[in-house]
């Protein structure tokens, strides 16, 4: 099993954007936070089973961590 980093955004009407940057296609919406890092969870589940029966290995993370800097 491996860890894959997700960024979640802040979208144009309040909500929530996710993506993973080891993982292009794979991204996800919702209202609030908990509730796009749920949906993103899914995503990247479902993403990885799809390369699985697409006979298609999936990637190494290369992503190893995120955060925030206040500026």
């Amino acid at each position: 099993m491996s860890d894959y980093v997700i960024l979640v955004e802040r979208t144009g009407d309040g909500g929530y954007g996710a993506w993973a940057p080891d993982l292009p296609g794979c991204v996800a919406l919702g209202d609030t936070y908990s509730e796009v890092v749920t949906a993103m969870a899914d995503a990247v589940r479902l993403h990885l089973e799809g390369l699985r029966e697409d006979g298609i290995a999936a990637p190494e993370p290369t992503t190893v961590g995120a955060t925030t800097i206040a500026a």
